[in-house]
């Protein structure tokens, strides 16, 4: 743990006591209020994402999925699971090692919560990566269900093991003989996450700012340990927070939203909680969740202005949801 970070260590004890186990369904012990993150960030006028005008496949893709052995360090292993767009019929189970589709696909560096893992979010993932993205999600050494050492701190180191994995897997884009071979549009990133990983996330465009990352989409999430001086280059923010969250509390969410300086907008499920319906895998709000959030994907990392002209349509279907758009 860095000298930097050590300060935010007694915030962050607050935060993750309440985590712990974010991304399982079940029930919490209890609440927790989380106090509101200081403001350190400018308002910058808005402005439009970093990719050219296109505009995104309007097809569905068939699904390929692959493992990469990772290790940062020599001691941080990072395993990380990648969803990306293959060739053949839509449809079906994502298949291992599937050749991939034709075309040149944003990546998305995605992190999981606190005792979770990636297949955890197998159902918001592969809908994403079937509209036309390359979805690459680590299983971090010290935060996942199943890892051993659980450290809950360890959040605090997640953004440089995101960035870590972000360089291997764009990597792959000019490496003889990879299946991603020439599939990689290496300058259209996003980095998502939730709760814990959303943690992660902020991280990547504060203190730990990553300018590789054209967008973020921040589900659940809160600022502590990573603080809210958004850094760098301009890139559009959707935050998916419920308003009957019961682990971080809406108004904690929307505290960081309200700090981002750039183009952003903010989903609220008035009846969601911390994120069950990313876990189930149906339902109108996951439906509604990931409409929203692959428009605005498709906006920021496509350049595609019609899919962001749509992102309101999505967010209003079926009523279960509103959005503030700032984009």
């Amino acid at each position: 743990m860095s000298r930097r970070a050590a300060p935010a260590l007694v915030a962050i004890t607050l935060f993750v006591s309440a985590l712990v186990g974010c991304s399982a369904d079940r029930e919490p012990a209890e609440r927790v209020d989380v106090p509101t993150p200081q403001a350190t960030a400018s308002v910058a006028p808005p402005v439009s994402p970093a990719a050219p005008a296109g505009s995104a496949p309007e097809d569905t893709f068939a699904l390929g999925v692959r493992q990469l052995k990772l290790n940062r360090d020599g001691d941080r292993p990072l395993p990380v699971t990648v969803w990306y767009p293959a060739a053949g019929r839509a449809g079906g189970e994502p298949a291992s090692g599937a050749d991939a589709a034709d075309g040149k696909f944003p990546v998305i560096m995605f992190s999981h919560g606190l005792g979770g893992r990636p297949d955890d979010y197998e159902s918001l993932l592969t809908r994403w990566a079937s509209a036309g993205f390359v979805v690459a999600a680590p299983t971090f050494p010290k935060t996942s269900r199943g890892g051993g050492e659980n450290n809950v701190l360890d959040v605090l180191n997640q953004p440089a093991d995101v960035s870590y994995a972000l360089t291997r897997v764009l990597a792959l884009d000019a490496r003889d003989g990879d299946p991603l071979r020439g599939r990689l549009a290496t300058d259209r990133v996003a980095a998502a996450g939730h709760s814990a990983g959303a943690v992660t996330t902020i991280g990547l465009f504060t203190a730990g700012r990553d300018e590789r990352l054209a967008a973020g989409v921040v589900f659940a999430g809160t600022a502590l340990g990573v603080g809210t001086a958004f850094a760098g280059a301009a890139a559009p923010q959707l935050f998916v927070h419920g308003q009957a969250d019961e682990v971080v509390q809406y108004a904690a969410g929307k505290a960081v939203y309200d700090k981002v300086p750039w183009p952003k907008a903010m989903l609220s499920l008035p009846d969601g909680d911390h994120g069950r319906a990313l876990l189930r895998g149906e339902g109108a709000a996951l439906r509604v969740v990931a409409d929203t959030t692959t428009e605005f994907l498709r906006w920021t990392l496509y350049g595609d202005a019609e899919a962001k002209k749509r992102i309101p349509t999505a967010a209003s279907r079926d009523d279960i949801a509103t959005l503030d758009d700032n984009l």
